[in-house]
C-alpha cells in the first residue's frame, strides 16, 4: 500500500455527462474532474473544481500519469436528475447510485453531504474523517452500490447535483478503475440475490450440474414471474439446453434451483433470465461452464518439472520428483551429491550438500505397467530459485480467514490431486496469521521474537506437515508495522523474524510494502530498496534457503533492480483477481519486462 496524499472523487451528474437509458437509468460520463489532493472543501456543493484535470474512471490514475501516486485524491462530476426517472419506474422508492469498484477506499457526497462509505449507505452527518482507510479487508475490489430514499433532501431533483468521492489508496493502483457508472432507480431485480458466481459446477459422469440459490431481500415486494436456465455454444450461441420454473418469492423468502446437462468440453455460456409479472422487466444474468482440452494424463509414469534445482551449500535440501502415473510408484536417483537420500516410495530427496558443484542426477519412475527416465541439474552454489517458483497462496481463498487447519487441508488436496506431480511446489500462508495490531494481546515476547495469533497453535508443526508430503512452507509479512490487513509487520524486528521462519521451516517469504509507506521519507530508489535490503541480511544469516519474494506492486520500476537486493522475484503490478480477465491482461502485459527475468 502507500502513502497519503488526498484523492477527491467528486462526480456530478449532468445532461452533458449522463445519458437516459429507457428513461430510468442515467450513465455516467467515462470522463471525470481529478484532483490529487486533499481538502474539504473538496466536497462542497458551491466549491469551484473547474481547474482540475481530466481523467476517466475505467482504469487507474496510474495508467493515466499518475505513477507511483498514492494516498487521498477526488473526482467531481455534475448531472442533472429529472424527476421522470420516478415517474415512469416501476419502483418509486428509492435511488441507486452506482459507482463502479474503487481501489482502495472512498467516501461519497451528493451535494455537499456525504451519502456512501466503502459501499455502504450513511445517514447525513456521518463523520467525516480518516477513520474510512482503516476497514478491513480493504474493499478494493467491491462495486461501489448506493442508495438513497426518492425523499432524501440531499437529492436536488429536477436540478443539477454535484457528486464527490474522496479516495485513498494504500499502495499500488489506485482510484476509480472498472467504469460503467450510473444513475437509476431501484428495481424488482435489485432485490433477488443469488449465488450463482460462488457455486461450482460438478461433473460427474459425464454431466455438468449445480445447485443455485435465489433469495428476495426485500421487506415490501414480492418478486414473480419466470426464472429461465438456459445452455449455449459460446462461439455460435447455439442453444442446446432450456428449463423454465415459476418464480414466486414472498418478501425475505429463498428458493432452490437444480440442473444438468451433458458435459459437451466446449466453451458454454449459461445465462439465467428473469422475466417479472409486476413491469414485465427482464434481467440476465451469466455463468461459464467449466471445460477441459488438456488431454488425460497416461498411466504410464512420466516425469515432470524443472530440469534443475539450485541450493546453497549446507542448506536443508528438499527436492520432490515430480511424476505423473498411477501410483504406487518407485523412485530411483543416481550420481546424488553426498549428503542427499532419496525416499524411494515417495520420491523425496533430503539431506545437505556441503560441496559446491553441478551435479548430474539421472531420475527413473517405475509402476506396475512400465517406467520413466529424466535428468536433473542440482546447483550448488550461491543462486537459488533457479527457475520459476510456482505454488499456492492463501489469499484469493480464504484472505484474513486463513488457519492451520485450512493450511493443511490445502497441502493434501494439493498432494491429493496431483499437482505436485507437475511440479508445484509452495504452500504460502498470506496475510492473517499474525497477531492484529489494533489487539490488546502482546504481539512479541519479551525477545522480540513474533507471536502467531490462535488460529495457528504451532507454525513449527505446520511447516513439518508441509515438508512431510514433499512440499515447501511460505509465509507473509511486511516491513512497515502493519501488515496490509492490519496484522503486525517486521519493521525493526527483520532479525527475529527471519530467525522465527528459519525454526518454523519457512522456505518461501513474500513481503508487502504496505504500512512501510508511514516509514518511507518518499518514494525514490533508495527509500524503495531500503526494506528489502534490511530483510535481505536477514535472511542470508540464518541456516535456511528462504524465497524471498518483494511485493510492492512495481514502484519504481522494481524489474531493473529487484536483483540487486537480494529477491528472487517481484510483482510488478497491482493486485490480480481470480478471473480469465485480470489474469490475462496481467500476464499478457509483462512482456517487455521478460529481459529481467533469469535463473536466479
Amino acid at each position: 500500500m502507500k502513502n497519503f496524499i488526498s484523492l477527491l472523487l467528486t462526480f456530478a451528474l449532468s445532461s452533458y455527462s449522463a445519458t437516459a437509458q429507457k428513461n430510468t437509468t442515467l450513465n455516467l460520463a467515462e470522463s471525470w474532474k481529478f484532483i490529487a489532493a486533499d481538502k474539504n472543501e473538496f466536497s462542497k456543493i458551491d466549491y469551484n473544481y473547474m481547474g482540475w484535470g481530466e481523467i476517466r474512471i475505467d482504469r487507474n490514475w496510474e495508467n493515466q500519469g499518475h505513477e507511483n501516486y498514492d494516498g487521498y485524491a477526488w473526482y467531481r462530476i455534475r448531472v442533472l436528475i429529472p424527476s421522470s426517472l420516478k415517474r415512469d419506474a416501476i419502483l418509486k422508492d428509492s435511488l441507486k447510485i452506482f459507482l463502479g469498484k474503487i481501489d482502495d477506499y472512498d467516501q461519497s457526497f451528493i451535494n455537499g453531504k456525504i451519502f456512501g462509505i466503502n459501499g455502504r449507505n450513511v445517514e447525513e452527518g456521518s463523520p467525516i474523517d480518516d477513520s474510512f482507510m482503516k476497514e478491513q479487508p480493504i474493499p478494493w475490489n467491491k462495486n461501489r452500490n448506493y442508495t438513497l430514499s426518492c425523499g432524501d433532501p440531499r437529492i436536488y431533483w429536477d436540478k443539477e447535483n454535484e457528486i464527490a468521492v474522496r479516495v485513498y489508496d494504500q499502495g499500488g493502483a489506485g482510484g476509480m478503475f472498472s467504469g460503467g457508472a450510473f444513475i437509476k432507480m431501484i428495481e424488482l431485480g435489485d432485490y433477488l440475490k443469488h449465488d450463482f458466481g460462488r457455486v461450482q459446477f460438478e461433473l460427474k459422469k459425464g454431466k455438468l450440474s449445480k445447485s443455485i440459490s435465489l433469495k428476495n431481500v426485500s421487506s415490501l415486494y414480492p418478486i414473480e414471474g419466470k426464472f429461465i436456465i438456459r445452455a449455449e455454444e459460446k462461439i455460435d450461441g447455439k442453444v442446446f439446453y432450456e428449463k423454465k420454473y415459476t418464480l414466486n418469492l414472498r418478501p425475505e423468502t429463498s428458493q432452490n434451483f437444480s440442473y444438468s446437462f451433458a458435459n459437451r468440453n466446449r466453451p458454454t455460456v449459461v445465462k439465467y433470465l428473469f422475466e417479472y409479472t409486476k413491469g414485465g422487466t427482464e434481467s440476465v444474468f451469466t455463468d461459464e461452464a467449466p471445460y477441459v482440452l488438456t488431454p488425460p494424463e497416461s498411466s504410464l509414469p512420466k516425469i515432470n518439472g524443472a530440469k534443475v534445482y539450485g541450493q546453497r551449500p549446507k542448506m536443508p535440501f528438499l527436492y520432490t520428483i515430480a511424476a505423473t502415473g498411477i501410483r504406487p510408484m518407485t523412485f530411483e536417483a543416481s550420481n546424488l551429491p553426498p549428503g542427499l537420500e532419496l525416499d524411494k516410495k515417495t520420491g523425496i530427496i533430503t539431506g545437505s550438500v556441503s560441496e559446491t558443484g553441478i551435479y548430474k542426477v539421472k531420475l527413473s519412475a517405475r509402476n506396475k505397467i512400465g517406467s520413466a527416465e529424466g535428468e536433473i541439474k542440482i546447483i550448488i552454489g550461491d543462486k537459488i530459485a533457479l527457475t520459476p517458483p510456482m505454488g499456492w497462496n492463501s489469499w484469493n481463498v480464504w484472505g484474513l480467514a486463513i488457519d492451520q487447519n485450512k493450511v493443511i487441508a490445502s497441502a493434501k488436496v494439493y498432494k491429493e490431486k496431483g499437482l505436485m506431480n507437475h511440479g508445484w511446489t509452495y504452500i504460502n500462508i498470506d496475510d492473517g496469521w499474525e497477531i492484529p495490531g489494533n489487539s490488546s494481546d502482546r504481539k512479541r515476547d519479551a525477545n522480540g521474537d513474533i507471536i502467531c495469533n490462535s488460529k495457528f497453535p504451532d507454525m513449527k508443526a505446520l511447516g513439518d506437515s508441509i515438508h512431510s508430503l514433499g512440499l515447501k512452507f511460505g509465509i507473509y509479512s511486511s516491513p512497515g508495522p502493519l501488515t496490509c490487513g492490519g496484522y503486525t509487520g517486521s519493521y525493526q524486528y527483520e532479525i527475529n523474524d527471519a530467525r522465527a521462519y528459519a525454526s518454523w521451516g519457512i522456505d518461501y517469504l513474500k513481503y508487502d510494502w504496505c504500512s512501510y509507506d508511514e516509514i518511507a521519507e518518499n518514494h525514490s530508489l533508495t527509500e524503495l530498496k531500503k526494506p528489502y535490503y534490511i530483510m535481505r541480511d536477514a535472511l542470508n544469516n540464518v541456516n535456511r534457503d528462504i524465497v524471498f519474494s518483494l511485493c510492492q506492486y512495481g514502484m519504481g520500476n522494481v524489474w531493473e533492480w529487484g536483483g540487486s537486493v537480494g529477491g528472487e522475484l517481484w510483482r510488478t503490478t497491482g493486485d490480480i483477481t481470480d478471473t480469465w480477465q485480470s489474469m490475462s491482461e496481467i500476464g499478457f502485459g509483462q512482456i517487455e519486462n521478460a529481459k529481467y527475468a533469469r535463473p536466479g
